[in-house]
């Protein structure tokens, strides 16, 4: 998460038009009929905005302005889809706003590169898996929750990067050219977390996910046809 001090108005502005696109598109694409009839919906919804919230405040800020902590989005958008899962973060956002531990004037930024890259990286990976239509439930749980955490763990930091160095406002630390290697250390546990979220959603509760094809994954047996 980046503070406002850090970006240039140019940038602010940039999220913010990116930011509010991608959320009048997510409440228009939103299944709105179908959440306030299933009481269900509206629980996993409500759930995730506090897990979302709870996540994002087990956070390491830096005197710079910079913060770090981690996303959680992949499982997220695995178990709503993806208008409700920017939705759901966004509600986290502004309560990150309301606590103090954000910048309302950077909050499209930070909303662009930490909510809409993650949930975009989460939901191609899940449609190249269905198209796909493997039926071992390791490659859903790897190639679903595992690998795009992991993705969008490292373009976030990226992108992130990338901001500050077009912006010109943060100075860049001496270990920059040794960065390959701490990403590592940020792509990992985010996959970690995620995919064990996946994983346990799988196992216990199936019909939660809403990219998840249990008649695939869950059947029984096949056999190869007898020669």
């Amino acid at each position: 998460m980046i503070s406002a001090h850090l970006l240039a108005p140019a940038s602010l502005l940039a999220g913010w038009l990116i930011y509010a696109l991608a959320l009048l598109w997510a409440a228009w694409r939103a299944p709105w009929v179908e959440l306030f009839s299933d009481t269900r919906r509206q629980h996993l919804l409500f759930g995730a905005m506090l897990a979302i919230f709870l996540l994002w405040l087990v956070r390491r800020d830096f005197d710079s302005g910079l913060s770090f902590h981690f996303i959680g989005l992949t499982a997220v958008t695995l178990l709503l889809d993806w208008p409700l899962a920017i939705l759901a973060a966004f509600s986290a956002q502004l309560g990150l706003t309301l606590t103090g531990h954000q910048h309302l004037i950077a909050l499209g930024m930070n909303g662009a590169l930490l909510i809409l890259i993650p949930v975009l990286i989460t939901v191609i990976c899940a449609r190249l898996v269905e198209r796909a239509q493997p039926r071992n439930l390791f490659v859903f749980i790897f190639f679903s929750g595992f690998f795009p955490a992991a993705l969008a763990a490292m373009f976030c930091v990226l992108a992130s990067l990338g901001i500050l160095l077009v912006d010109g406002r943060y100075p860049m630390p001496p270990w920059l050219e040794d960065f390959a290697g701490y990403l590592w250390l940020v792509m990992f546990p985010e996959a970690f977390i995620n995919g064990t979220a996946i994983t346990a959603l799988v196992v216990f509760c199936p019909d939660w996910l809403e990219r998840f094809n249990r008649s695939r994954y869950l059947q029984a047996p096949w056999k190869d046809e007898e020669r």
